[in-house]
């Protein structure tokens, strides 16, 4: 297999949905409405652990762009849950790409303590063979889930996906302290807002020009 020409539609994948995603937290900021969006993130999973997860899946190499549903891979990273919903909804209702599939894993969370909402899409790429559809995962999380699962991933790595039982113990007692601090958040999240907002008008100020 060639690696450089099989990466490459996965790559314009992640970097067009970069820019879309952006631009609708751009569009939000643009008429002085609070984005949904904290910030977006994407990557092309590497070449080793596309193989390592064929190998684990008993997935045939032949098979691995139909069957690989996360090679490329956007992170949409959100203030509060009902933040997550939103942006679902708003990719629900775009023509740029095809949902196959959706997985919330916020009403229904992993054994792990892994909570976040993946959104499957078909995207299309204009090739110089032509269009070709791609798979891509969107995940969508707050920050709390993002940083509980940005440090349960490196512990897998840590310990090759055999995480001893203590510390699986502690994750799971740190997820729901995360999740807990979401919905405490989301109690406030109208006088956070507000707060926000006037903290922007404030900087705006500052950056007008003084009257002499």
């Amino acid at each position: 297999m060639n690696w450089d020409t099989f990466f490459a539609p996965y790559a314009q994948v992640v970097e067009e949905l970069k820019v879309k995603l952006k631009g609708m937290r751009q569009q939000f900021e643009y008429e002085r409405e609070q984005s949904p969006i904290e910030f977006v993130t994407g990557r092309v999973k590497p070449k080793t652990s596309i193989i390592e997860k064929a190998r684990r899946k008993g997935i045939n190499p032949e098979n691995i762009e139909e069957e690989l549903q996360d090679i490329a891979g956007v992170r949409v990273v959100c203030q509060f849950v009902d933040d997550i919903y939103a942006v679902v909804s708003m990719l629900q209702t775009r023509k740029d790409f095809q949902i196959v599939e959706e997985k919330d894993y916020i009403s229904r969370k992993k054994d792990s303590g892994y909570r976040s909402y993946h959104v499957i899409i078909k995207y299309p790429v204009e090739t110089i063979h032509g269009e070709k559809f791609v798979l891509a995962e969107i995940q969508i999380r707050t920050l709390a889930m993002n940083f509980w699962a940005t440090n349960e991933h490196s512990l897998n790595y840590k310990y090759a996906g055999k995480i001893p039982a203590e510390v699986k113990s502690r994750l799971k007692r740190a997820a729901e302290a995360a999740f807990q601090l979401d919905e405490e958040m989301s109690k406030i999240k109208h006088e956070i807002h507000e707060a926000q907002k006037a903290f922007r008008r404030k900087e705006e100020q500052k950056k007008q020009p003084k009257k002499t």
